[in-house]
């Protein structure tokens, strides 16, 4: 698929690099196809290396996607330039007015706070309330996942003994669901959260579908019965080094961590770790970006319909 992204976008020379079919805008207006629009609502200080590792993802699909990035805006990044943040990214002030195929939230590094504590938790709430009525499907990634289910079904998150940290085996339980078109009965992926949501509350949601789930890791996939909120507590978009970056720095830092499960060859940290989710995060996306926006979001934008929580049946 040709993701669409500015040419001054970083992750554009990695992607190309790497045989991703990216897309400027001069030539995306010369094919007479309309391209999904989805909004990224970039939540991590990383964010030029997350930006990249979900355009990758919605780069392998036959589809052509138009990416607009979001910042929010009660809370300054101090990790990334303010160059870049001004020249990619947009505030959902400036997009209110907007509809979009597909909203993707990711997740941020602030488990240790309540929900109602996190600076930027009004605005948020106002985009996901938003994204009722101006965005077909929204994917929620780990703690943007968590923060998600509390807003919408009031489900907690629980603090955890020690960090859940490094790839682990997911059992698919809903066969039947297009999300899991593909997948195995097993497959890995990779977890790194402080704190969890429980797959009993999460059961006890009429609205809910609990769809994978880890002996170690505990709930991974859940969607609404709709299709039109999708929930993933782990970290598919990871890149092969991501776990070892968030290892390398804790050691640096002399902060109490344990070597990522399933990473490291016999979990050896001095030896390259070993990429096993990479064939199931293709997956996910792609089916996300295929089953769940292109195959039922109106050909006219506009025509979005109301998904607000008095209107879900």
């Amino acid at each position: 698929m040709p993701v669409k992204i500015p040419s001054t976008l970083p992750a554009r020379a990695t992607l190309e690099s790497e045989n991703i079919f990216v897309m400027g805008h001069k030539r995306a207006q010369a094919q007479d196809i309309r391209p999904m629009r989805v909004a990224i609502l970039n939540l991590m200080p990383t964010k030029i290396e997350t930006e990249t590792q979900l355009l990758r993802l919605l780069g392998n699909s036959p589809l052509q996607v138009e990416i607009t990035l979001l910042q929010t805006a009660t809370y300054q990044p101090k990790n990334t330039n303010k160059d870049h943040l001004l020249a990619h990214y947009r505030t959902w002030e400036k997009v209110k007015n907007e509809k979009f195929d597909g909203l993707i939230i990711t997740g941020a590094p602030i488990e240790h706070l309540a929900f109602e504590e996190v600076e930027y938790w009004d605005e948020l709430t106002t985009i996901m309330d938003w994204a009722e009525t101006n965005v077909y499907s929204s994917l929620y990634v780990c703690w943007g996942a968590q923060a998600a289910l509390y807003h919408r079904y009031q489900i907690p998150k629980y603090p955890l003994p020690q960090k859940v940290f490094g790839v682990f085996e997911h059992k698919v339980l809903a066969r039947n669901e297009k999300l899991l078109r593909g997948f195995d009965d097993i497959f890995m992926a990779p977890h790194s959260r402080y704190t969890e949501v429980s797959a009993t509350d999460i059961r006890k949601i009429h609205d809910l579908r609990l769809l994978a789930v880890s002996e170690e890791a505990g709930v991974y996939l859940a969607i609404s019965h709709n299709g039109r909120h999708v929930f993933v507590t782990g970290h598919s978009e990871y890149d092969p080094l991501t776990l070892k970056g968030e290892y390398d720095r804790d050691v640096n830092q002399g902060k109490p961590i344990n070597v990522p499960k399933n990473y490291y060859p016999k979990d050896d940290p001095s030896r390259p770790p070993q990429v096993r989710w990479r064939s199931h995060a293709n997956l996910l996306y792609a089916n996300w970006l295929n089953y769940y926006v292109y195959q039922v979001t109106p050909y006219n934008i506009k025509n979005i319909p109301n998904m607000s929580p008095d209107s879900i049946s």
